[in-house]
């Protein structure tokens, strides 16, 4: 088999599954009839740029760069339901409500989002300050995050 039919094989297997790590991979290309082993697909893993992002059922899985930014952003409102009390615009800033220790596990869903309109995160133990990106207004932001919030 060459590389480039087995890539393409990979690409669509992490398209269509939740595969989390080089194993299940190996297994799933096996499957299909691939003759596989594990440092084959490391390399493979690597070429090819894949990254791992939050599922929407919370687990990491293996996404193609650039594919899985709807999951990524998808993941952000995910978190945000399931850690955010409040959001409020404040001045230049937004600011995120959690439970008392929830803020640095929100922060980091976040910034593994990386949400077009967020330059970046600080954590507290129950707050999380969020900076806008240039472009993107304090206001709208927090409306965007807050509408996650309605939907719980």
């Amino acid at each position: 088999m060459s590389n480039a039919v087995r890539r393409q094989a990979i690409l669509r297997l992490v398209r269509d599954r939740a595969i989390s790590t080089q194993a299940e991979l190996v297994e799933a290309l096996r499957e299909e009839g691939h003759d596989v082993v594990q440092t084959t697909i490391s390399r493979d893993v690597h070429d090819l740029g894949l990254t791992k992002v939050r599922a929407p059922s919370g687990r990491l899985v293996y996404a193609a760069p650039g594919s899985d930014d709807a999951d990524r952003l998808r993941a952000v409102g995910v978190a945000m339901r399931r850690y955010a009390t409040r959001v409020e615009r404040a001045g230049p800033l937004v600011v995120v409500t959690t439970p008392s220790g929830y803020a640095s596990a929100l922060a980091q869903a976040i910034d593994e989002g990386r949400h077009p309109g967020i330059a970046g995160t600080i954590a507290g133990d129950n707050t999380v300050f969020l900076a806008p990106r240039d472009g993107t207004s304090a206001q709208a932001l927090s409306t965007e995050l807050g509408e996650h919030l309605a939907r719980a």
